[in-house]
């Protein structure tokens, strides 16, 4: 999939909009300057960050056994996989992949995860290119294999730390919205719309509103794609 959202943008429903030649040169401006400026903040912001990171990783090897970082498959831009790296939040043992069993979070672990601030070594991600500040927060490959075509277009961006739907609600909104929201974004891709993104996510994490996924939630997001998209095609 190698979706130009530059010239038109796709509708959950599959309709195709044509942007006007106005918005198309807004669009690339702000996609040039968006990638450049990711990149020297990612760094700028591992700079100041490391003293805290180092921190962090001292907290987690003393409070568990296991490594420092957490290192997963996700789906990125154009359904292209990479690998992300959190601070490890579990123990050593749990399987994000195995349902019978609930999550196990170290006492530091919920801690981060409360405050984000296990996605700081994101920003290595964001300083090679591979993520951005803002987009679509990047799934395990199991959605994109589950999504039918209109849906995965939400892959037509890079995927972000934050987005309109980690901010318009977190895990606290079904899957359909979370992938409403990111076509939304796509729709209405602009720096206004992420400096916007930047205060609702602040508000968000400060709340604490939805930070959880959960093996749980995940079960559920994934079995309503699949049912939802087989539902689709047999209605067809």
């Amino acid at each position: 999939m190698n979706e130009n959202i530059v010239e038109t943008y796709v509708t959950l429903n599959g309709n195709v909009i044509h942007r006007k030649i106005y918005s198309q040169a807004l669009i690339v401006v702000f996609a040039g300057i968006k990638f450049m400026f990711d990149r020297l903040l990612a760094i700028f912001g591992l700079m100041v960050a490391s003293p805290l990171m180092i921190i962090i990783a001292i907290a987690i090897k003393l409070d568990s056994k296991g490594p420092v970082l957490f290192k997963q498959e996700r789906t990125g831009k154009h359904g292209k996989n990479f690998y992300i790296y959190k601070f490890r939040t579990m123990v050593e043992k749990n399987d994000v992949h195995d349902f019978s069993k609930a999550d196990e979070h170290t006492k530091i672990g919920k801690i981060l995860r409360k405050t984000s601030l296990d996605e700081l070594p994101q920003l290595f991600s964001i300083a090679i290119g591979k993520m951005s500040f803002i987009g679509t927060r990047p799934w395990i490959t199991d959605y994109y294999d589950n999504m039918n075509e209109e849906q995965r277009r939400r892959y037509a961006v890079r995927p972000g730390l934050t987005g309109l739907a980690q901010a318009m609600g977190r895990n606290n909104i079904s899957i359909f919205d979370k992938i409403n929201y990111d076509l939304e974004y796509i729709r209405d891709y602009s720096l206004y719309q992420d400096i916007k993104i930047i205060f609702l996510t602040i508000k968000t994490v400060f709340t604490g509103h939805g930070a959880d996924a959960g093996k749980n939630t995940i079960k559920k997001e994934l079995d309503d794609l699949k049912n939802n998209n087989k539902q689709m095609e047999v209605s067809k």
